[in-house]
């Protein structure tokens, strides 16, 4: 992946650009951002740039031997960990980890800005947990200790490093701390307070934040043409999220402003019977339409803390949004806004954890109504 492949953050670029150019590179960095961040594509961006062997000012080459390589994820000297599901079976350790590491290149090369959830489904791993298991630290340092392959440099890419084993953590503290020269340690996280101090104290953090809507915006109108007010939607209730954007574009779901007014006009009435008929609904629903209502509901939210703040000048909602916001405005309050967000996001939390979305659903309704007539 080369730089130009991701959108904004041109900043972030530009400093990572620069500390290969300079040649003050860390040797251990900590790209740190928020579930939903370019973390990743940022990392392997960076390790492609330091292997190329025609780098400019502002990318790599994307030509040249190394570049063709690491555009597919099989550098020699560039080796990944990544969190994985225990779906080893009666199959041996080393067939397991080369059988998982073809699925983890073909996980790139076709969402290379996916999340955690969707390399999980990808191999079939959805029923079990996954973590970075002990064994990986002893592979980590089996891999640095050989000499690089093409590259003047070795890359160690630590994919969610807060899922590793503590035995995996300990083990790898020494190395992190005193590599063997031209090796670096590109440690990609979506939750950087979960990691141990001993590894934090020995990376260089690199903050990767979410995307703009102007960001996210300008890459829909270059990769997936679509309406103008469609793609408004999708950018206001993706929030920065640029993989969550392009799954609204492949959603057929019309547009959740109806359906989420009727739910909490449906809530703020008590109709019981109707809120049992809509959990059904919602149970229909696939597993990204439900989330999508539920984040959409969110954003509602944000935009009606908004109004009811007194900030209504910087709200992004129009037309029929614009009216419900102003609307709800009037029978809700900063405590009552702030305890049914509390509980939206954990309805979505226990559906990525495969609860019964009608469950779910009922139970959330009953909350929002209680919040709203305490």
């Amino acid at each position: 992946m080369m730089f130009s492949s991701i959108p904004g953050l041109h900043e972030v670029k530009e400093k990572l650009i620069a500390s290969v150019q300079t040649g003050h590179l860390a040797h251990a960095l900590l790209f740190a951002g928020k579930s939903g961040s370019l973390s990743l594509p940022v990392a392997l961006a960076f390790s492609q740039y330091v292997h190329c062997q025609n780098k400019n000012q502002t990318d790599a080459c994307g030509t040249c031997p190394a570049c063709s390589k690491s555009s597919k994820y099989i550098h020699p000297d560039t080796h990944f960990v990544f969190p994985l599901a225990n779906t080893k079976n009666e199959k041996d350790e080393e067939y397991f980890r080369s059988e998982m590491l073809k699925k983890w290149r073909s996980f790139l090369l076709s969402q290379p800005f996916g999340n955690l959830a969707e390399w999980i489904s990808s191999y079939g791993g959805e029923d079990k947990q996954a973590l970075i298991a002990r064994e990986e630290s002893r592979e980590i340092i089996r891999a640095l200790s050989l000499k690089p392959f093409e590259s003047r440099s070795k890359i160690m890419i630590i994919w969610l490093p807060e899922f590793m084993h503590p035995s995996a953590a300990n083990g790898i503290l020494k190395i992190l701390e005193e590599p063997p020269a031209q090796t670096f340690f590109l440690l990609v996280t979506n939750a950087a307070e979960q990691l141990l101090p001993t590894i934090l104290s020995r990376t260089q953090t690199v903050h990767i934040p979410l995307l703009g809507d102007e960001d996210i915006n300008g890459y829909l109108q270059q990769h997936h043409p679509m309406e103008e007010s469609k793609r408004q939607e999708i950018v206001q209730i993706a929030e920065g999220d640029l993989n969550f954007a392009l799954q609204l574009t492949e959603s057929e779901e019309e547009p959740h402003q109806t359906r989420f007014a009727d739910w909490m006009r449906t809530c703020f009435k008590k109709d019981f019977a109707k809120l049992i008929t809509a959990s059904e609904a919602f149970h229909e629903l696939d597993k990204l339409a439900q989330r999508n209502l539920l984040t959409y509901g969110l954003s509602m939210m944000r935009e009606s803390l908004l109004q009811v703040s007194g900030a209504g000048k910087i709200s992004r909602v129009k037309g029929a949004e614009e009216k419900f916001v102003h609307d709800f405005s009037k029978i809700i309050s900063l405590s009552k806004i702030e305890l049914i967000a509390r509980q939206m996001n954990e309805a979505v939390y226990h559906l990525e954890r495969n609860g019964s979305a009608k469950m779910i659903f009922m139970n959330l309704s009953l909350q929002i109504s209680k919040a709203i007539h305490p």
